[in-house]
């Protein structure tokens, strides 16, 4: 949430870039509606935002039961307006300009420390998966996988054993602006499986979606 676009896209595009979905709001009263709608995990505000200012915004976010953390951004530096920022509720700081490194790792950070984050290894099926080392391992077997296969795989695991649609995965893995026509999530999921090897277990049902299959 970001009123500088041109910022905001290149940010969006990088955090994608690293497997996060993205979805973006220019303006205070459009990144309302989107809390309204979906359940983020981490939100990275502008202070400056128009339309509904990033302060007033922060508030209604940690009124929120099961609230996302709050990466706070803002050109102003003086330790004074980071203690401001803070105080209004936000998790984290970081002003402008920023090295983007920097704002994945507290990305990061921030999305472990939610009350309710997932664990930090996902186990079924002989599989591994560490979202913090962005490491998976099959039967001892370090896998290399692509930033949307991985992203496939964990939430599958995080499902496991039940079964994800392959509009949830689109919701999931990518973003709002996901062509639901698409065939991009069978083409992943094919990918996978092959890296996956033998045994399979991703299984797939017809008009009910895939889940992960335990192996005898």
């Amino acid at each position: 949430m970001e009123d500088d676009a041109a910022l905001a896209e290149v940010v969006a595009e990088g955090l994608r870039d690293q497997g996060m979905p993205v979805d973006l709001a220019h303006d205070g009263l459009v990144a309302a509606a989107n809390l309204d709608v979906t359940a983020y995990d981490v939100v990275v505000l502008d202070r400056d935002l128009p339309g509904l200012h990033g302060d007033v915004l922060c508030r209604m976010i940690i009124e929120r039961p099961g609230r996302p953390m709050v990466l706070m951004l803002t050109a102003a530096s003086a330790p004074g307006d980071r203690v401001s920022g803070l105080t209004l509720g936000a998790d984290d700081y970081l002003a402008k300009p920023f090295h983007f490194p920097e704002l994945v790792l507290r990305v990061r950070a921030l999305a472990r420390r939610r009350p309710d984050a997932r664990p930090p290894v996902l186990r079924a099926a002989g599989i591994e998966l560490d979202p913090v080392r962005r490491t998976v391992v099959r039967d001892g077997r370090r896998l290399a996988l692509s930033v949307k296969e991985f992203a496939v795989l964990e939430a599958l695991l995080e499902a496991c054993p039940g079964f994800l649609s392959a509009e949830a995965l689109l919701e999931r893995v990518w973003d709002e602006h996901a062509d639901p026509f698409t065939n991009t999530v069978t083409v992943t999921v094919g990918r996978l499986r092959r890296k996956l090897g033998e045994p399979p277990i991703i299984a797939t049902t017809p008009g009910i979606g895939y889940r992960i299959r335990e192996t005898q």
